[in-house]
């Protein structure tokens, strides 16, 4: 049991949470410089808020980052509340592009991904460019592909990590330690949300808990159904990072952190009752069973983002401008 299941799984797990974190990392420095002016510049309006929530979600590759700065930047006065809202609905959304990569199916990549793109990175340790005016600009361009090799890195230890998890599989099956949960997922989704609440709250990520159940997916362990009720409980337990950064914290950053549990509960009581219709949809956008987990994400967090767009503009919350 401990050599077949759980070894394995905290091994790929452990990859997967490492790449993820190498991704956020090397992107980070990338665009760090730049970060905090994009989101003072691009959050006039609740719209525009979305937009940049959404773009540097996907360039960082971390919704739990981008909403950890925002909740900094409220509590430094950088930021006034109603200004965040929009990009904690354009952190959902971002998120999204990490699954879909995942969704392509590529785990075979992982080990050429990873020696072409390391070899990049260390190849560009050793080109002197210092000294000289001309080589300014040839040295901002190797810094820039230095930390995008490094991005790529990260990712193809995450599809590592996705094969490595792939592997436990036939042992749960023939140990049979789906059948209890199963039965009770069958009654109710409901188990399914808790669960994948609970196993993000714990990782603190909610991609990782989605791959690992579009791994068990894909291998037909559990049905879409189920699948996207973890989804749903995905995007919860995700706020867990978001409320404890904000401890300790203004009033306006607690707002923040509330707020983006408030999104995503209220997103997994409007679909609950929606479960059989989205997994119908996405079994007709694609028939592999981890693009359909992945395709109900992408469609949950945008109709839920789109939904609470309108309530940002309520002028009680506009004039939320103090904590």
């Amino acid at each position: 049991m401990i050599l077949d299941v759980l070894v394995p799984l905290m091994v790929g797990l452990a990859i997967f949470l490492f790449g993820m974190k190498v991704m956020e990392l090397a992107l980070q420095h990338w665009a760090g410089p730049y970060l905090q002016k994009m989101l003072e510049t691009f959050t006039a309006t609740p719209v525009h808020g979305l937009v940049a929530g959404t773009v540097l979600t996907a360039l960082l590759q971390s919704s739990s980052a981008i909403t950890v700065i925002t909740i900094s930047l409220v509590n430094a006065g950088l930021l006034t509340f109603p200004r965040t809202l929009g990009i904690i609905l354009g952190t959902n959304i971002g998120t999204c592009l990490t699954t879909e990569l995942v969704s392509l199916n590529i785990t075979h990549l992982a080990i050429p991904l990873l020696i072409v793109s390391a070899s990049i990175w260390m190849l560009g340790w050793f080109i002197p460019l210092k000294g000289k005016k001309e080589h300014r600009s040839i040295a901002r361009w190797l810094h820039a592909l230095r930390y995008l090799s490094l991005a790529v890195c990260g990712f193809s230890c995450l599809l590592a990590g996705m094969e490595v998890m792939q592997s436990i599989v036939p042992a749960l099956q023939e140990k049979g330690l789906f059948t209890l949960f199963l039965q009770y997922a069958q009654k109710s989704p409901l188990w399914g949300i808790a669960a994948g609440a609970g196993l993000t709250a714990v990782i603190h990520s909610s991609a990782a808990t989605i791959a690992m159940t579009m791994v068990l997916a894909s291998m037909q362990a559990i049905d879409i159904d189920l699948g996207i009720a973890i989804v749903l409980g995905a995007n919860i337990g995700t706020c867990a990072t978001a409320v404890i950064a904000s401890i300790g914290g203004t009033r306006a950053g607690v707002f923040v952190a509330w707020s983006h549990v408030l999104l995503n509960v209220f997103g997994a009581i409007v679909f609950y009752p929606l479960i059989p219709a989205l997994a119908a949809v996405t079994e007709w956008m694609s028939a592999d069973p981890s693009g359909q987990i992945a395709r109900a994400q992408t469609i949950y967090n945008i109709a839920c983002s789109l939904l609470a767009l309108p309530v940002c503009y309520l002028p009680a919350l506009q004039k939320m401008r103090h904590g």
